[in-house]
C-alpha cells in the first residue's frame, strides 16, 4: 500500500497551487489531507470519502481549498487558492479503511496509511 503525494513547491502570497495523492495497492473510505508547519502539530486541512459526497475543511481553509477525487486515477487532489505565508508546511495525505465510503475523518488516528508528505512554501 503507497500514498504518493507530489506537487506544491514555492509560491506567491495569494496564488495557487494543486496537490496530488495517488494511491496503489488498495481503495480507501476516505482520504485526508493534513500539514505540519515548523515547530507545530499535525493539522486537519481537509478530507474526502471514497464516493466523494462527503468533504471536510478546517475552517481556515474554507473556501481556499477544495479536495476532489479521480476514482479512476485513484487519486486525490487538494487546490490551494489564494495561498497565504501561514500555509507553508509540509502536507501529507492519508488514506483509511475505516467507517462507510461516505465518511470523512478529522483525526490523525483516523488514519492508517499516510504519504511522505510535500512541501509547499508561501512567500510574502
Amino acid at each position: 500500500v503507497q500514498l504518493q503525494a507530489s506537487g506544491g513547491g514555492l509560491v506567491q502570497t495569494g496564488g495557487s497551487t494543486r496537490l496530488s495523492c495517488a494511491a496503489s495497492g488498495r481503495t480507501f473510505s476516505a482520504t485526508g489531507w493534513f500539514r505540519q508547519a515548523p515547530g507545530k502539530e499535525y493539522e486537519f486541512v481537509a478530507a474526502l470519502s471514497y464516493r466523494g459526497d462527503r468533504t471536510a475543511y478546517a475552517d481556515s481553509m474554507k473556501g481556499r481549498f477544495t479536495i476532489s477525487r479521480s476514482n479512476a486515477r485513484n487519486t486525490v487532489y487538494l487546490q490551494m487558492n489564494n495561498l497565504k505565508p501561514e500555509d507553508t508546511a509540509v502536507y501529507y495525505c492519508a488514506g483509511t479503511t475505516r467507517g462507510s465510503v461516505h465518511a470523512t475523518f478529522r483525526l490523525q488516528n483516523e488514519y492508517d496509511y499516510w504519504g511522505q508528505g510535500t512541501q509547499v512554501t508561501v512567500s510574502s
